[in-house]
C-alpha cells in the first residue's frame, strides 16, 4: 500500500464506501492504516494507498480526491505495464510517484480517447469460460423463475411468460424510462416488481434479491445484440 501526501489539507474528507458481500461474493476489506489515516482503494479490489493528515470520515476537494484517484491508476499501471485502460470518451490524467497533493491543485494534463479496450488486464480463455458458464446459470435460473407463478411468489398462478413468452415485448434496452404505471422514470427491476406485485399478485423482490437478480439477466439476455436506447416508448 503506497502513502500519498497531501499538503494543506482542509478536511471534511469522507471515508470511502466500504465494499460489502453479495451472497458468496468474495469480500474486499481496505486495509488499515498503522496511524489510523484515510485508505482509498481502487476498484480492482486490491491496490490502496494511505492518504496521510486525512482521516476516515474526512473529506477531500474534487481537486485533491481526482489527485488521489490518478495516483491510484498510476500505481495499477506500474503493476500492469502490459494492460491498456479507457472507456468511450474518459479522460485520463497521469500523476508522477509520490505526487504531492495541495488544495485546489490543478489536476494536470488530461487525454481523450474514443477506444473500450480491457479493463483489468489479459483473462485467461479458462477465465472466460467459468465466467460465461457461471453467467449462463444466471440466466437459465431467471429463465425458469420467468415461467414459475411459484418462484415468482405469485399468488393468483400467473407467470411472466404468460404475457411475455420468452420475455418477449420486455425492451431492457429501452431503461431506464417514464413508466405511466408507476408514475415516474423507472429502472428495468422496477417495472419487474411491479408486474410481480400486480399481475402476478406477489410481492415486491427485494434489491438484492437473487430472484429479481436473475429475471434480470435472463431478460437482458433475451435482447442480446440489441443497441441500447433509453427512454425509447
Amino acid at each position: 500500500m503506497r502513502k500519498l501526501s497531501l499538503v494543506a489539507l482542509a478536511l471534511g474528507l469522507g471515508a470511502p464506501a466500504a465494499a460489502f458481500a453479495d451472497g458468496d461474493m468474495p469480500r474486499h476489506n481496505v486495509p488499515s492504516s498503522p496511524a489510523g489515516n484515510l485508505v482509498v482503494e481502487l476498484c480492482d479490489g486490491e491496490t490502496a494507498m494511505e492518504v496521510p493528515g486525512a482521516k476516515p470520515g474526512d473529506s477531500l476537494t474534487r481537486d485533491q480526491a481526482q489527485q488521489v484517484a490518478n495516483a491510484l491508476m498510476d500505481e495499477w499501471r506500474r503493476k500492469h505495464p502490459a494492460a491498456a485502460w479507457a472507456t468511450a470518451a474518459s479522460e485520463s490524467r497521469d500523476t508522477e510517484p509520490g505526487a504531492t497533493i495541495a488544495q485546489n491543485a490543478p489536476v494536470g494534463a488530461q487525454k481523450t480517447t474514443t477506444e473500450q479496450v480491457q479493463t483489468y488486464g489479459a483473462f485467461t480463455d479458462r477465465d472466460r469460460a467459468i465466467w460465461q458458464a457461471s453467467t449462463a446459470q444466471l440466466v437459465a435460473e431467471g429463465k425458469r423463475i420467468f415461467h414459475d407463478a411459484a418462484a415468482l411468489g405469485g399468488t393468483d398462478g400467473i407467470s411472466c411468460d404468460m404475457c411475455h413468452p420468452d420475455a418477449a415485448n420486455t425492451h431492457p434496452e429501452t431503461y431506464p424510462k417514464f413508466q405511466v404505471q408507476l408514475g415516474r422514470v423507472a429502472l428495468l427491476r422496477d417495472m419487474i416488481n411491479w408486474c410481480v406485485e400486480n399481475p402476478v399478485r406477489g410481492k415486491p423482490f427485494a434489491d438484492d434479491d437473487p430472484r429479481l437478480k436473475a429475471l434480470e439477466a435472463y431478460i437482458i439476455a433475451q435482447r442480446r445484440g440489441v443497441t441500447l436506447d433509453y427512454g425509447k416508448h
